[in-house]
């Protein structure tokens, strides 16, 4: 009897499951056909980011090793283009090699890349310091004080590993005006805060001995 029971009740299940397989078929062959879409564009997806990221890995190294001075205009197409493509890796790198060899002297133009970089590109936190903290180098020489302050302030207000060469830019930057109080006061917060660089630290306790003590 009991067996019996078990059978019916089995078969109950089955026709319970065909039923609803029969009356929601069309919602079941959607929801396949969606997951399907969504495996498939997702690695399609990441198909096209390795083979975008192939192909301005190449167009860097290629702009990069055919660079010279009858080249000069169609490398610095090709890298403003690669900045302009926002990517983490070689946007950077095409700024550095625009700045290190100095194909373009328009500073407001640098500073327009460097713009891209920091507010439009996906960025590691401390490889967005670092270009925070270039981007104030690369202008130092030119920008007011409270300009100087702006672009570094995010790295003073933090904890970044970039901090103490914020600091230490800015000290100098004080030192060269010869406002040397405030130079002082960037110098020992160097010394003050938590794990700095131990070659800033030990250059702005040279400075502070040699030429800030009183």
């Amino acid at each position: 009897m009991d067996e019996e029971i078990s059978i019916i009740n089995s078969n109950n299940r089955n026709d319970k499951i065909k039923n609803f397989i029969v009356n929601n078929r069309n919602k079941i062959i959607s929801s396949i056909a969606l997951i399907l879409i969504i495996i498939i564009s997702s690695y399609s997806f990441d198909k096209y980011k390795i083979s975008k990221k192939k192909k301005i890995s190449d167009d860097f190294n290629l702009a990069t090793i055919e660079y010279s001075e009858n080249s000069k205009d169609k490398v610095i197409n090709k890298l403003i283009e690669i900045i302009n493509e926002k990517d983490p890796t070689y946007s950077p790198l095409s700024l550095y090699f625009i700045i290190d060899n100095k194909l373009i002297s328009d500073q407001s133009q640098i500073n327009s890349f460097f713009d891209i970089l920091i507010n439009q590109t996906s960025l590691e936190k401390e490889i967005k310091n670092l270009i925070i903290y270039k981007k104030a180098l690369y202008n130092a020489d030119q920008y007011a004080e409270a300009d100087l302050l702006s672009t570094l302030n995010p790295l003073i207000n933090s904890q970044s590993v970039w901090k103490s060469h914020a600091l230490y830019l800015l000290a100098e930057y004080f030192y060269a005006k010869e406002q040397n109080q405030k130079a002082k006061e960037f110098f020992n917060q160097i010394i003050s805060i938590e794990n700095p660089n131990p070659d800033i630290r030990l250059e702005a306790e040279k400075r502070l001995k040699r030429d800030l003590s009183e």
